[in-house]
């Protein structure tokens, strides 16, 4: 159970910053890059306990109104200097100031490109744009400036020189200070060894721990759910749907309350992997040809390793890894047999078929829940689904529709 637990919310925050990141051929490194420049600049500085982790959680989410638009990820990096460039920032301000866990944030996010010299969309300049913003605006301009197969060494007179051809964009003071840093050798190999992240992130193990409640957690999964259903208008509800009726489906098992709500938890956070489909994918109006279906088919288990970092979230994170197993054993990615899958994943899986079934997709409208149930009752003559739980569909066919939106009658 959930009921109540201790994280450092460094765990939580690098595994929701690791789907930031992920690309339909593996996971990127920008915002952990940006973090470990970030944290160099802001220590040379001597920020305090708190303003050091603000940077660096700011850090790792700075691009989160980015992570649902792959034309967008792609035009952040390439464009530096167009006012286009504050969207992403705008919409990660909108996305997390209303989280009670994570609004402290939203303001650092919301300021991470505004131009020193002024000029910005927000009406603030120089020292009135935060600290923690001046120094992730920097911290991310130099991380993308660092060219992939080249020595880091052979770019380090490129990118200062690129850095200072853009006076202004950035805090004087905080180019001096990257400037000073980053004489040393082991910046730059700090910046790009891959194997240097355990070792980044246990060296913030020192910041306290906090007692979750799963209340608390399903406000964080909220933020993630709405940046995953953001990736297409037609999942615009799709995760709190998958997580509504999964909580009902577990009231119906006779799951207790607070079990009932760790399963709407699981459903909040189901398809995290999705942020390494396409858009062009999720909506694309027909038949997604072999290529795009084997894109798809990973999303289960980026979700899973991604949510296995977050302390006290293994079997949270085995139900979503495993919602797309069916009792077959041709389910993905593990194509686990019949005695393998826990009931909790199956209950995910019948949440989630029955939600997408629905709900509109771009290729067809939503069918009608009658029509729903009987798609899933020819899944369970396929061996496909868990036979008990379609039942239960069938004995509470309202009352679980009801939790879906959009649905036609």
């Amino acid at each position: 159970m959930l009921e109540q637990i201790n994280i450092h919310p460094i765990t939580f925050i690098s595994a929701l910053s690791m789907a930031l990141e992920l690309t339909t051929s593996g996971i990127a490194n920008h915002h952990r890059r940006t973090a470990i420049i970030a944290r160099y600049i802001g220590r040379s500085l001597g920020l305090g306990r708190y303003e050091d982790q603000i940077l660096v959680y700011a850090s790792l989410l700075h691009d989160i109104g980015a992570a649902a638009d792959w034309y967008e990820k792609h035009y952040i990096v390439h464009a530096t200097d167009s006012d286009h460039i504050f969207r992403h920032a705008e919409k990660g301000y909108q996305i997390l100031k209303d989280s009670p866990q994570l609004n402290h944030l939203a303001n650092p996010i919301r300021h991470h490109h505004d131009r020193f010299l002024g000029g910005n969309p927000t009406g603030l300049a120089g020292q009135e744009i935060p600290l923690a913003s001046r120094i992730i605006h920097l911290a991310d301009r130099i991380e993308v400036l660092i060219a992939a197969g080249e020595h880091i060494f052979l770019q380090r007179d490129r990118i200062h020189d690129q850095i200072r051809q853009s006076q202004h964009l950035f805090d004087p003071e905080l180019v001096a200070v990257f400037r000073e840093v980053s004489q040393r050798e082991v910046f730059w190999l700090d910046v790009v060894n891959l194997n240097i992240e355990s070792r980044f992130f246990s060296d913030l193990a020192f910041w306290d721990k906090y007692t979750f409640e799963i209340d608390d957690l399903i406000h964080v999964a909220n933020v993630f759910s709405s940046v995953v259903d953001s990736t297409s208008h037609y999942t615009a509800a799709h995760s709190q749907n998958v997580a509504k009726v999964a909580q009902e489906m577990a009231l119906i098992r006779g799951f207790s309350s607070d079990e009932a709500k760790q399963m709407y938890l699981t459903g909040l956070v189901h398809d995290l992997g999705k942020l390494a489909v396409p858009n062009e994918i999720l909506n694309k109006p027909g038949k997604l040809n072999t290529e795009e279906r084997e894109i798809v088919k990973q999303h289960p288990y980026y979700s899973q390793r991604i949510l296995e970092r977050v302390e006290g979230f293994g079997r949270i994170a085995n139900w979503i890894g495993t919602h797309h197993e069916t009792l077959d054993g041709y389910g993905y990615p593990f194509q686990l047999q019949e005695r393998e899958i826990e009931l909790c994943s199956r209950i995910l899986a019948v949440a989630d078929i029955f939600s997408a079934l629905v709900e509109d997709r771009p290729y067809r409208a939503g069918m009608t829940p009658p029509e729903a149930l009987s798609v899933l009752q020819d899944m369970v003559v396929q061996r496909k689904i868990d036979a008990r739980l379609v039942e239960d569909v069938a004995d509470n066919l309202t009352r679980l529709a009801a939790q879906v939106s959009k649905y036609r009658t």
